[in-house]
């Protein structure tokens, strides 16, 4: 069972406010990539008094924590995700703006080849894959 924001927050000994509490659960609870606006309102709905600003201050904070992560995708809003252990890929539908997480160990192998042929061992690495859906 992965840890919650909030319990990252408490490991890492950043103070939680009422209002950060709010702002960690939802996210936590967040099955997509929000993007600040979408997280204040979903954060609004539940305590009306947050500002925008507390949650843009909020979202900083967990990331220079190392608690989330910021993606920058081509053509949009900054987005967040809980920073987890385990390693994935993004492909995002540039019509819709969805997110699709994947692993593929094909792709992982191939890019530790290509390291390796330039003579580096890899330490990491982010890929990103934008596409259109296919019409059926």
């Amino acid at each position: 069972m992965k840890d919650t924001i909030e319990e990252k927050c408490l490991t890492k000994g950043v103070k939680l406010t009422d209002q950060r509490k709010v702002i960690a659960k939802v996210m936590s609870e967040a099955k997509d990539h929000p993007d600040v606006d979408e997280l204040y309102k979903r954060v609004s709905k539940i305590d009306s008094k947050i500002s925008i600003a507390t949650v843009y201050r909020t979202v900083k904070l967990f990331e220079e924590e190392g608690i989330v992560a910021k993606h920058d995708f081509k053509g949009g809003k900054a987005r967040y995700e809980e920073l987890s252990e385990s390693h994935h890929d993004h492909l995002i539908d540039v019509k819709t703006g969805e997110i699709i997480e994947f692993v593929d160990n094909e792709i992982e192998q191939l890019q530790k080849k290509v390291a390796d042929k330039f003579g580096y061992d890899l330490v990491d690495h982010k890929l990103e894959l934008y596409g259109v859906k296919k019409k059926s």
